[in-house]
């Protein structure tokens, strides 16, 4: 039977690394933010969901997606960003179930336990990092001013959120070889060794 690794964590936390170590492992990885992506392409039903739940004002006048405008409305607090996910996160479920097939995955899965896919994880992997980290990581990948990227922090699920809920917690806070090394050895650990 094939494993299922659902990889999760808060936005900064350094996640993008433990894919590849991964898929070097021969993980099939699948990058749930990409399927999202998907999910509200212009005329899917995602997308539909998301007008129906935000207004037509995320819309870009050709129809689709306005990224920025949803951004804006979705992360300015908890609530709007629980409606986003409430509403999204069926679509992109759906849409990474039918691409497991039979081979041991990984899902890089920032939204793990709220779009429920972690049920059918053999084991959930969190990767924390410190919040000044995260910070710096959102601003250098995403552009955001540093008030955006508080935001951003803030509309997301605590620390303790993950450690309640993840079978494995991961530090990630700039020693990229020592978060490897404890990353392997998870995997080690959930594959019984057969790496």
């Amino acid at each position: 039977m094939s494993i299922v690794i659902g990889l999760t964590g808060p936005t900064g936390s350094g996640k993008s690394s433990a894919s590849k170590a991964a898929a070097a492992f021969g993980f099939q990885v699948i990058d749930c933010d990409k399927s999202a992506r998907e999910a509200v392409e212009k005329g899917a039903p995602g997308l539909k969901a998301l007008t129906g739940a935000f207004g037509d004002g995320i819309l870009t006048p050709d129809g689709t997606l306005d990224r920025k405008e949803l951004a804006s409305l979705a992360f300015k607090d908890r609530d709007s960003t629980e409606l986003l996910n409430k509403t999204l996160l069926p679509f992109v479920a759906e849409l990474v179930i039918s691409r497991i097939g039979n081979k041991n995955t990984l899902l890089d899965a920032p939204t793990l336990f709220e779009s429920g896919i972690n049920r059918i994880c053999t084991k959930t992997v969190a990767v924390l990092a410190d919040r000044e980290i995260r910070l710096k990581r959102i601003i250098g990948r995403d552009g955001l001013t540093i008030k955006e990227a508080n935001l951003r922090i803030n509309a997301g699920k605590t620390d303790e959120f993950y450690k309640k809920n993840a079978d494995y917690i991961i530090y990630n806070n700039g020693d990229e070889e020592a978060f490897l090394k404890k990353f392997t050895e998870i995997m080690k650990e959930i594959t019984g060794g057969n790496l």
